[in-house]
């Protein structure tokens, strides 16, 4: 399993309405190049969001269903990559005072992740989770910025 922390300087309900809305996961999640389509009633459980990933010409449409969602709290995420199999995503946010301690945990399911999985896949996923939660937390303080 790969895991990140980060303090984020803004509280859980603003890196909440980050997580709640699909449509900009392109903005803070790495590799998204696009976002396909979003469920309605995202992100209660069950809801599917559709995104293309990769990095120049290779690209694999992913598809992401909520499986526990506790608003301003957690959400898990079943990512599917096809071939490549599925992972779970999990996030927690913690009140830290007036900011979040924001956790994500990152654990393959099926395919060929579980078979690769340890130190050398783990480091790498934590690298790529490293930058994800870095773009979070700019975007979410920009969100509080805007609404100070």
């Amino acid at each position: 399993m790969a895991r990140n922390r980060s303090l984020i300087p803004s509280s859980p309900a603003e890196v909440w309405r980050l997580l709640s809305d699909g449509h900009r996961y392109g903005e803070w999640v790495t590799g998204t190049q696009q976002v396909l389509a979003v469920d309605p009633h995202w992100p209660d459980v069950g809801a599917r969001l559709k995104v293309r990933v990769g990095a120049g010409p290779l690209t694999l449409d992913d598809t992401c269903v909520v499986r526990i969602c506790e608003p301003r709290r957690r959400l898990q995420l079943e990512a599917k990559a096809g071939p490549f199999g599925a992972a779970r995503i999990a996030m927690q946010l913690t009140p830290w005072g007036e900011h979040t301690l924001f956790t994500l945990d990152w654990h393959p399911l099926r395919g060929p992740g579980t078979r690769m999985h340890g130190l050398p896949v783990d480091y790498v996923v934590r690298v790529r989770n490293g930058m994800m939660l870095t773009k979070l937390a700019r975007a979410a303080v920009r969100e509080h910025t805007v609404s100070v």
